[in-house]
């Protein structure tokens, strides 16, 4: 017997019969086993890899024949759009054995709701921060609700790992198992990570070390001893601007479907309105969109075939844009992950292969682009890395426990996270001060929502509760009744000569009418002349190896990659101005020839910057610090002095130092003791390694 004929089979019958498949993808095949033993699993594969069928086609046989009943598998997925996308397949699945699957996310209605809780469907596609609002809800009855959940599946589990929504499901996943008073089956696709066994294990939380789990990868390409990068069509171009990247798009592959990533919301609509003006068949998506504006921008792209679609990273993740033709980079994603998932939109037609153009705007684009070129071709893919001591998400979590019991235990309260660090006793100080800023009150052993948190997070039934993340405060902008999507207060309020115009969705718009209080404007069209703008929040930079790898590029290696002659003459050109900053035995301090400038040229990137900073801070420039590659330091600092102070600096490395203004971005840390919001900060922007192996290194003195 074939693993494949494990599966039920009425599910056996309708992959034949129905989708007419001629036998399993590896990674379906592979999957069959695990699964329906109940153990826990890590499922990776390229985009369009077959990984949701590799998790639905066990589950929905374990379901039948062991009569699960009730909401017995929650989906859950970090995009809104990727869960609508998926809905009509996992239907289908469910409808075979006379199943049901529903959704529940923000768009949902109130009727549709009503619906999902009269009568549960045995697969609930959802996010995190929807099942947060079930379990909160005075409307849903979540003990009843969920409890014959069997299994949860996390699709692009990787996306949620590396930020605090991966802090924030594990938490509401232990929850939920304390809830039903058993683990649950937990199941993570992903396309590839470089840590996959780590991956697993933070997905199976507190069950870690006690739940048999398995990394199933049989797809995923093991890189060569050579190094050499996994088979496509890949090419680097440099040419300088946005204009002509847009000259570049309409003079290429005419005919064909284009998807062309941005790093940026306003890149996304200008150049969007620069393919418009060449008279291409342009669509965009990126998350200030209203949602109505990007599902029919992706249908009509699903559908159309001589056009490009213009997308964030919104288009990065698995959401189904039809057959594409090509790939297209305007400068370099953040990491080799993100590129991995970008060319795996392509070559899924039998015959055609992977593709990627890029197209860099500068010399620094360029560099980051041969860089990150150069690690894939090396077959080196990011670790992913929760972020360290989520202190903020711990306070979040005790506030949101209290709401959902509306009174907990002031010492029981951690039996509901499990034994998982650090929802445990360790959080004694955060409920100390949440009690005495009045978030939590005590009464009589027992914690329950305080006046505080009313004041602070009770707007909307505590929907502000429920997200971990924030986002900067946006205008809405409506044509008539129709949401256009959100853009930048600082559009409305800076001054303008004449009219006031906005570009959204790749098109200009007049400003007719500014609705302050209730944060929205009225726009009609205009011919041209409007502009986007978005406030980026967070730290920006490189990472240490991208770092590195831009040091090699910079002392001649070249990325495996078709190069244009544009390209290698701009490289050529970089390396040449950069020759004094770059030592392939280690670091180089630069002074110039006036002697008023000190440069200590590491290529660590940002967060080991800036650990080496916080270090090293007697010699550093009090006012211009630092970036991903170099350390302004004081100009008197003298050879001598440098020798004595790094000798045992790798010794004595300390965390940076975070201005106060930056807990504005991490949401929740009003309700921590200020010590500990900002020692979070430091922990997150910190990279003692990276420092350390900086350290280690011999450092060049040069003068210019």
């Amino acid at each position: 017997m074939s693993t494949t004929d494990l599966l039920h089979p009425v599910v056996l019958h309708h992959i034949v019969n129905t989708l007419q498949w001629p036998g399993l993808r590896p990674l379906q095949e592979a999957a069959v086993q695990p699964l329906l033993a109940g153990n826990d699993a890590l499922l990776l594969a390229p985009t369009a890899g077959g990984k949701t069928e590799a998790a639905a086609f066990p589950l929905l046989s374990r379901m039948a024949a062991e009569g699960w009943s009730g909401t017995s598998v929650l989906y859950l997925c970090p995009l809104k759009a990727l869960l609508n996308n998926l809905l009509p397949r996992l239907e289908r699945y469910a409808d075979w054995l006379g199943r049901r699957a529903a959704i529940w996310h923000g768009d949902v209605t109130s009727t549709r709701r009503r619906a999902i809780l009269a009568g549960r469907p045995d697969v609930l596609l959802t996010t995190p921060e929807s099942l947060e609002s079930m379990l909160v809800s005075r409307n849903v009855d979540h003990r009843a609700f969920f409890s014959g959940l069997r299994a949860v599946v996390v699709d692009e589990v990787h996306a949620f790992a590396g930020d605090d929504r991966g802090w924030h499901l594990l938490a509401v996943l232990e929850r939920l198992t304390h809830l039903i008073g058993h683990p649950v089956q937990r199941i993570g696709l992903s396309a590839t990570v470089g840590n996959p066994d780590r991956l697993l294990t933070w997905l199976q939380g507190a069950g870690a070390g006690t739940r048999s789990g398995h990394v199933i990868a049989p797809d995923v390409p093991v890189p060569s001893a050579a190094g050499a990068p996994p088979p496509g069509e890949v090419e680097l171009d440099f040419v300088g601007s946005l204009q002509n990247a847009a000259t570049v798009l309409a003079a290429l592959h005419a005919g064909e479907k284009r998807l062309v990533f941005c790093e940026s919301r306003q890149a996304v609509e200008e150049l969007g309105s620069l393919l418009r003006s060449h008279g291409i068949t342009t669509f965009l998506s990126h998350a200030s969109l209203s949602a109505d504006e990007r599902r029919r921008s992706e249908e009509a792209f699903a559908e159309a075939r001589d056009c490009v679609i213009v997308s964030t990273s919104t288009l990065e993740l698995g959401i189904d844009v039809g057959d594409l033709d090509r790939v297209i980079q305007i400068d370099a994603p953040s990491t080799v992950a993100s590129f991995l998932q970008r060319i795996g939109r392509t070559g899924r037609r039998p015959g055609s292969i992977r593709n990627c153009l890029f197209l860099a705007r500068t010399g620094d684009a360029l560099l980051e682009a041969a860089a990150l070129l150069l690690l894939w071709g090396r077959g080196w893919v990011e670790p992913v890395i929760a972020p360290p001591e989520p202190r903020h998400i711990v306070a979040q979590q005790l506030l949101a426990l209290c709401l959902q019991e509306h009174q907990v235990g002031d010492r029981t309260w951690p039996r509901w996270w499990n034994g998982l660090d650090p929802f445990g006793r360790s959080a004694d100080p955060i409920i100390r001060h949440l009690v005495d800023q009045g978030y939590l009150d005590r009464d009589s052993g027992m914690l329950h929502i305080g006046p505080e948190a009313e004041r602070r997070f009770g707007h909307r039934h505590f929907m502000g509760m429920t997200a971990v993340f924030t986002g900067a405060p946006e205008f809405t902008v409506l044509v008539g009744r129709e949401d256009l999507g959100r853009i930048d207060p600082a559009l409305l309020t800076e001054e303008v000569q004449g009219d006031r115009r906005l570009l959204l969705n790749g098109r200009s718009w007049r400003v007719t009418y500014i609705d302050w209080r209730r944060r929205r404007c009225f726009v009609e069209p205009a011919d041209g002349g409007g502009k986007a703008r978005w406030t980026t929040g967070g730290w920006a930079g490189r990472g240490f190896e991208l770092s590195r790898a831009v040091r090699e590029v910079l002392l001649g290696a070249d990325p495996p990659v078709n190069l244009t002659r544009r390209a290698v003459e701009r490289l050529a050109q970089e390396r040449e101005e950069r020759s004094s900053f770059v030592h392939p035995g280690g670091s180089v301090i630069v002074r110039d020839r006036h002697g008023d400038d000190l440069r200590w040229w590491t290529w660590a990137g940002f967060r080991a910057n800036a650990t080496l900073a916080a270090t090293m801070a007697e010699v550093v420039d009090p006012v211009q610090r630092f970036d991903d590659s170099q350390i302004r330091l004081r100009k008197d600092l003298t050879r001598d002095e440098w020798m004595a102070l790094v000798a045992d600096a790798d010794q004595r490395l300390c965390l940076p130092e975070v201005n106060k203004k930056a807990l504005d971005g991490l949401k929740f840390s009003e309700a921590l003791p200020e010590r500990l919001a900002m020692a979070t900060l430091a922990s997150r922007l910190a990279d003692l390694a990276g420092a350390a192996d900086v350290l280690r290194e011999p450092t060049r003195f040069i003068q210019t």
